[in-house]
């Protein structure tokens, strides 16, 4: 991957190109936490009058696009050093936890009380599922970020 077209550009093309590249990263980053812990803290009980169909029908896009951008623009930072980070610890870290936390997001996609969420008042037991989701996305989303930011100091 580093001796591809996108690695050299991305080494070569200007001193700026990682800079912008990087900033981009970080404000996807930025983005999708931002996003999720809105939404995740809502569906653990946080702001209960705020019915949970209006945090997510503007988290869950939000979130998503700074997903998008933090992968598009996450994989022109690998490739710029490609070689190094696949020996760091810590990149070992990031992608398992953002696999988990997609997974999370497929499951949680899948609960009838995400789907009926706007539909009517949910049991204890479905907000349980719910609160739980939130709390493992949360945990996978702070494990992936703070690997990511650990594997420029190794």
């Amino acid at each position: 991957m580093q001796a591809s077209t996108l690695g050299h550009f991305m080494r070569e093309s200007s001193p700026w190109t990682y800079a912008i590249v990087n900033l981009c990263h970080v404000l996807g980053i930025a983005t999708l936490f931002g996003s999720l812990v809105v939404l995740d803290l809502r569906l653990m009980g946080v702001w209960r009058r705020t019915p949970l169909a209006t945090i997510t029908d503007v988290a869950a896009p939000v979130a998503a696009f700074g997903f998008s951008l933090a992968v598009f623009t996450g994989v022109g930072l690998f490739a710029t050093k490609a070689t190094e980070y696949v020996g760091n610890p810590f990149l070992y870290v990031k992608f398992p936890a953002i696999g988990l936390g997609l997974i999370n997001v497929l499951a949680l996609s899948r609960l009838p009380a995400w789907r009926e969420r706007a539909t009517r008042e949910l049991s204890r037991g479905e907000r349980f599922q719910l609160a739980f989701a939130g709390g493992l996305s949360l945990a996978c989303w702070l494990t992936a970020i703070t690997a990511g930011r650990l594997i420029a100091y190794w």
